[in-house]
């Protein structure tokens, strides 16, 4: 039933994955919940919710990824830079969350879902040095603050990518004069009945 709804939901969102991926992405999620029983990642416990709530609710950003490495903050139980990193193979995705248990949590679903293009770090993602040319953030803080504490690891011409509900707009009003608003793209993900918005953003020169 997982499969079909997964499957239901990836052609409602006008995105192609192969079998394989679609079967990591499961499997991705029962060891998300497995792990959930002990670690409290995630407070879904319904293997049919996760399935929207997490997987395609990550992947509705899947079209607007462009090339280039991401790095994904405040990742948590993996989300969304697992899906990403699963319906994207050659992209590669870091996950940085100061959270031990989860950034352990991180470590072992890579390796058991053998992901190459995964690299996680248990740091301050303030602390953390790089370039990334895209950099994500879903329920991790106010646009303000994520702006501030990631602006060092953005590369030049890179985006940032704010996964919010409802639209941010006081949240936008309240940025520095040189961030600039690239997109606000309402999404529509498949079984969630709630408002989400993806806001994308550069750093005026």
């Amino acid at each position: 039933m997982s499969l079909n709804a997964l499957a239901s939901g990836l052609a409602a969102l006008d995105i192609t994955l192969p079998a394989d991926a679609q079967h990591k992405l499961l499997a991705f999620r029962d060891l998300l919940l497995k792990w959930n029983k002990t670690y409290n990642l995630t407070a879904l416990r319904d293997p049919a919710q996760a399935v929207s709530h997490h997987l395609l609710d990550s992947l509705a950003i899947l079209p607007h990824i462009a090339a280039g490495n991401l790095l994904d903050v405040g990742s948590g139980g993996g989300l969304p830079g697992i899906p990403l990193a699963i319906a994207r193979p050659e992209l590669a995705v870091s996950m940085v969350d100061t959270v031990q248990k989860k950034t352990t949590f991180l470590q072992q679903a890579v390796i058991e879902l053998a992901l190459k293009n995964v690299t996680v770090h248990h740091a301050r993602v303030e602390e953390m040095q790089g370039q990334y040319a895209q950099i994500s953030s879903r329920a991790f803080a106010e646009i303000g603050l994520f702006i501030s504490l990631t602006r060092h690891l953005l590369a030049p011409d890179g985006r940032w990518l704010a996964m919010k509900g409802v639209r941010p707009d006081d949240e936008l009003k309240a940025l520095p004069a040189d961030i600039m608003v690239e997109a606000i793209i309402p999404l529509t993900v498949p079984g969630l009945d709630a408002e989400r918005h993806l806001i994308i953003l550069k750093a005026g020169s």
